[in-house]
């Protein structure tokens, strides 16, 4: 399986400035609808908004694919989590609790930007330790 680099430092990078924005202008409907379009990429790859935004700005700015030999389902779990996290960002802030909706999503920003510039995949690292749990336990 294919995995393009360029798409995920793209997605990245956008997953880090949408988050800012939201946190820095406390507009939870911003984390929301990010969080929703990344789950949307996890569970559905091919059809996935994050993809639709690199092909329609990315590539469009100069970005050209950069095709490496890699599954991408660790990348699709990690965009998962990082989904689920930008949710519950922005339900805390929804109900009120402010500071635990900026908590989440400067965890999700510092992991963006973890793995943009270290290379550094935390949510792969916990699919594959979820991957070896299933292992262990099925045998």
């Amino acid at each position: 399986m294919k995995t393009d680099l360029s798409a995920l430092k793209f997605n990245q990078l956008t997953v880090v400035a949408v988050t800012a924005l939201a946190v820095l202008t406390r507009q939870p409907w911003l984390a929301a609808l990010l969080g929703l379009a990344m789950l949307a990429g996890a569970v559905w790859p091919q059809r996935s908004p994050m993809k639709w935004l690199y092909r329609t700005v990315g590539q469009p700015l100069g970005l050209k694919p950069e095709i490496v030999e890699e599954s991408p389902e660790a990348h699709h779990f990690a965009q998962g989590v990082g989904g689920v996290f930008l949710l519950a960002s922005a339900l805390a802030a929804f109900a009120g609790a402010g500071v635990l909706s900026a908590v989440l999503g400067v965890s999700v920003i510092a992991l963006a930007l973890l793995n943009l510039t270290a290379r550094i995949c935390v949510g792969c690292l916990m699919y594959f330790q979820y991957r070896m749990l299933r292992f262990r336990l099925n045998r």
